[in-house]
């Protein structure tokens, strides 16, 4: 079975780190499943060029967030893991708290306690305690953290770049193989022994 993973898009400003998930994931053999939340639709329609359809028309197969009987609600259904780009606070408080009143929060929880892998692509500023001891919380429970905070050392030209960079972060944690940006130490002086 090709890799199979579980994408979900929030209502958190920021859509584009999913659109652009989808963009490259649809560029692979992995099999993917989309989720995207009613506000996360509202914000694709506000934030970019696309239409939440131009997004599912990229997935292997969609789902309508309020249908928890749908087989990502089970953890007989085998995947290789599930992010969440972007996470709104609303999200990771469901998925900290097992408040499983949807299928995002649902597929999350099911990727937490079969011990898969889950990311959040926790998007909101500045933070204050209550969102940190979510964050805690879920990252306690297995959850890893991978916020949307670039880095410039590989001097980013676009903004795709820049969004391209945190998108290979979460490939490297997927184990999804890439050239989405310049590793550390590539391009050196120095030579090898």
């Amino acid at each position: 079975m090709n890799q199979r993973i579980v994408v979900a898009i929030s209502g958190a400003s920021g859509v584009i780190y999913g659109v652009r998930l989808m963009e490259h994931l649809s560029k692979t053999d992995v099999e993917t499943h989309l989720i995207i939340s009613p506000s996360g639709k509202k914000n694709i329609e506000i934030e970019t060029r696309y239409t939440a359809k131009d997004i599912e028309a990229m997935a292997a197969y969609c789902y309508d967030h309020r249908d928890v009987g749908a087989a990502l609600a089970s953890g007989s259904f085998l995947t290789s893991g599930m992010v969440v780009a972007p996470c709104t606070i609303k999200s990771l408080s469901g998925i900290a708290n097992s408040y499983t009143e949807n299928l995002l929060v649902r597929a999350a929880d099911v990727t937490l306690k079969e011990k898969r892998k889950l990311v959040l692509v926790v998007r909101e500023t500045p933070l204050h305690k209550g969102h940190l001891r979510l964050m805690m919380t879920a990252a306690d429970m297995g959850a890893h953290l991978l916020p949307p905070v670039p880095s410039f050392y590989h001097q980013p030209k676009t903004i795709e770049d820049i969004l391209d960079q945190t998108i290979g972060k979460i490939f490297d944690y997927l184990g999804i193989e890439h050239n989405l940006f310049q590793r550390w130490g590539e391009e050196t002086s120095a030579k090898p022994r």
